[in-house]
């Protein structure tokens, strides 16, 4: 079973969120979460709120396919973060001038599988990724 949440127009820029991100790809879902609960970065209650949507959305898959359900097994497969639209501000400077201000944003994805799925896709593919 695989599930993914996406966030779109986070007002976080991607560099600080790929920082975040790195930390939970290819670990346990339960982990994952508990490392963004208490990690320092401005861009971890995002991405917390996006893999905690993508395991919710794995329940609804499970529920939905009579399948058994257990959180303890999903595992992050994958996760990545996007650029998203810039919105561009000007600041008065010395001597009548103006320079810009680049507010950028995200695209946060995040994907979750259980453990038979994601050994079974390593498997075929011919090894772990």
């Amino acid at each position: 079973m695989e599930a993914k949440a996406q966030a779109r127009h986070v007002r976080v820029t991607p560099m600080k969120a790929r920082r975040v991100v790195d930390l939970i790809r290819g670990k346990q879902a339960s982990e994952a979460l508990a490392v963004l609960q208490f990690a320092p970065q401005a861009a971890s209650e995002p991405v917390r709120k996006v893999l905690e949507s993508a395991i919710a959305n794995a329940r609804v898959h499970a529920e939905a396919a009579s399948e058994s359900f257990d959180e303890r097994a999903l595992v992050v497969s994958g996760a990545y973060v996007d650029e998203g639209p810039t919105m561009k501000r000007f600041r008065p400077r010395a001597q009548g001038r103006a320079s810009r201000i680049l507010k950028r944003t995200s695209h946060i994805t995040v994907h979750v599988t259980d453990n038979s799925t994601a050994a079974t896709s390593a498997r075929a593919t011919g090894g772990t990724r």
